[in-house]
C-alpha cells in the first residue's frame, strides 16, 4: 500500500531526482519501459506522485507515456538538454566530463558575443554591477569562500547574457547558472579561483563599463579558454 506523506513533495523530487538520474546516467536505457505499479512499489509513493514525476520527466524528453505501451525511456536526442535539472543530473553523473565539454563549447560559441553586445547596449546601472560583481568576486575568490563566489559569478554572466539585449543569450542563462552552481556543488572548482580567472572577469567588466565591444568579446574568450584548460585535468582523471 502506498503512502501520502505530508512530505509528498520531497517524495516528487525523489522519485523526479532518481529516475531521471537513472537515465541521464544509462542505468535505465532508451526503450526500456516503465510503469506506475512499478514506481508505487519502488518509491512507495501514491499514484498521484507518479503520474506527476513521469510528466515532468515526459516534459524533459526523457520518457514518453503511452497507453498500452507504457512509459517508455527516450534517447538522448529527445532530451531537453538545456533544462538546468537535466543538466544537473548529467553533471552528477558518469557522463560529467562529456557534459562540462558540451556546456563549455556551448558558452565559449554563445558568452564572448554577448559580452560584446552588452558593452554596446548595457544600461548605465548594469555597466556599473558588472564592476561591481567583479570586484566583489576578487575578494571573495581570495578569501576562499567558493560559495559566496559561485553567486556571483553567477550573477555576473547572467548580467551579461540578459544586458546583450539578445533574448536568445538571454534565455541562456539558466544552463550557464547550472554549471557554475554545479562546479562548486561537485567538487570540481580549486579551493582558490585562479588569479588569471578573477583578472580576466575584471577585465570583461571593464570592457563592458568603457562601450568597448572588441576589448569584452576577447577577454570573455579568454576567461573561458582558461575555464576549457581547467577541465583538461578533469578529463584525463
Amino acid at each position: 500500500m502506498s503512502v501520502e506523506p505530508e512530505g509528498a513533495d520531497v517524495l516528487h523530487n525523489t522519485v523526479l531526482d532518481t529516475i531521471g538520474s537513472d537515465i541521464t546516467a544509462g542505468l535505465l536505457a532508451d526503450g526500456d519501459v516503465l510503469t506506475l505499479d512499478r514506481i508505487q512499489e519502488r518509491f512507495g509513493v501514491s499514484r498521484t506522485v507518479a503520474r506527476e514525476s513521469m510528466r515532468v520527466l515526459e516534459s524533459m524528453g526523457l520518457v514518453r507515456s503511452r497507453r498500452r505501451v507504457g512509459i517508455t525511456v527516450q534517447p538522448r536526442s529527445s532530451w531537453n538538454v538545456f533544462d538546468p535539472r537535466v543538466i544537473w543530473w548529467r553533471l552528477s553523473g558518469p557522463g560529467r566530463d562529456e557534459q562540462l565539454r558540451s556546456l563549455t563549447e556551448l558558452r565559449i560559441a554563445v558568452e564572448p558575443l554577448a559580452a560584446a553586445a552588452a558593452a554596446r547596449s548595457a544600461s548605465g546601472q548594469e555597466r556599473a554591477r558588472a564592476m561591481d560583481l567583479a570586484a566583489e568576486m576578487r575578494t571573495l575568490g581570495e578569501a576562499g569562500r567558493l560559495d559566496d563566489f559561485m553567486e556571483r559569478d553567477v550573477a555576473f554572466h547572467t548580467l551579461l547574457l540578459r544586458a546583450s539585449g539578445n533574448e536568445m543569450f538571454g534565455a541562456l542563462s539558466d544552463v550557464v547558472a547550472a554549471v557554475l552552481r554545479g562546479r562548486t556543488q561537485l567538487g570540481l572548482m580549486p579551493h582558490q579561483p585562479v588569479p588569471e580567472a578573477l583578472d580576466l572577469h575584471e577585465r570583461v567588466a571593464a570592457s563592458v563599463a568603457r562601450g568597448e565591444p572588441s576589448a569584452a568579446e576577447a577577454a570573455m574568450t579568454e576567461l573561458l579558454a582558461e575555464v576549457r584548460g581547467a577541465m583538461l585535468p578533469l578529463r584525463r582523471s
